[in-house]
């Protein structure tokens, strides 16, 4: 079983043939990965301002099982992800340790994972899961429909970090950026979970106490802010990282999503502060009706990060 599993993850001819280019490759030029974050962003802003003038604000769309059918589905993807980087990630260690002797950049599995060689090109095995890892940001765009019609709810941060997404991870490919590897580790472990988690929720079943997918979300930002430190110590002691140029990029817009998601960390904090104060503040039927919302699932504590 678990033969076959490396089989078809990390060993198929199609995964370890791969080859990222712009002739033969999906979504792989520049044109279109302008064109599909401007089709996203005009779409997103004409459909909220469309239902912000017919409907009012407290009436919401019903979707059905859709939203669950879509968590569902980008658990699952995120997961066989995880696994097909995982096993690919060690194959390829396994036949680049040669190489790795000879370019004297790198010299263990953890700095490959940080630091590519120079000259490394985006074929193989882990450029292949890269590259469904970037055809599957076009799926995460679709959650921003679902809180539109929803919620009629729309933030620049939510816009802002799903476009710069999509295009951090077209870059990782284009340059074969140092780094990538670990970064969709993380990044798909945290999809993983959350989706399941949102899928969880959907249908009817009791949520966390806690700001559970905006305390996944500090954890990663956490971790990709640790292994940015790697990547420079690395690129300067050892002589060089491949992709640096995209990766300082990178990091550029990864600082902004960090400064736009403490903001909205902080904010979130001070609401529920509030909402404490009042509850503290408030008679015994307002009491009553706090401990019948716990019982249901702790909801007033679990502000959602969309």
């Amino acid at each position: 079983m678990m033969q076959s599993l490396k089989y078809w993850l990390a060993e198929h001819p199609s995964i370890v043939n791969f080859r990222w280019s712009h002739t033969q490759s999906f979504g792989s030029t520049w044109s279109f990965l302008f064109a599909a974050i401007a089709v996203y962003i005009v779409a997103v802003i004409t459909l909220h301002s469309f239902l912000s003038l017919i409907l009012s604000k407290s009436r919401r769309i019903p979707l059905g099982p859709i939203p669950a059918i879509h968590s569902l589905s980008v658990s699952l993807i995120s997961a066989v992800i995880f696994v097909g980087i995982l096993y690919s990630a060690a194959a390829e260690i396994r036949d680049t340790r040669w190489f790795w002797r000879r370019t004297k950049t790198i010299s263990t599995p953890f700095q490959w994972f940080l630091c590519f060689p120079l000259g490394t090109r985006p074929s193989g095995r882990v450029f292949f899961w890269s590259y469904v890892f970037y055809l599957s940001r076009f799926l995460h765009l679709f959650r921003t429909f679902f809180t539109i019609l929803r919620h009629r709810k729309l933030t620049f941060f939510h816009l802002f970090n799903q476009s710069i997404l999509l295009w951090m991870s077209f870059l990782w490919l284009e340059f074969s950026q140092s780094f990538q590897v670990l970064a969709i580790l993380l990044a798909t472990l945290l999809y993983s979970v959350v989706y399941g988690y949102r899928f969880w929720t959907a249908i009817g079943l009791p949520s966390a106490c806690f700001p559970f997918v905006v305390n996944c979300q500090v954890v990663l930002l956490a971790c990709n802010l640790i292994s940015h430190f790697g990547v420079i110590f690395l690129h300067f002691l050892k002589g060089g990282c491949n992709g640096m140029g995209a990766w300082g990029f990178n990091s550029v817009l990864n600082g902004v999503i960090l400064i736009l998601f403490l903001n909205f960390y902080v904010k979130m904090h001070l609401r529920k502060k509030n909402v404490e104060d009042i509850d503290g503040n408030s008679n015994s039927s307002s009491s009553s009706s706090s401990s019948s919302s716990s019982a249901h699932g702790c909801s007033r504590s679990d502000i959602k990060f969309e």
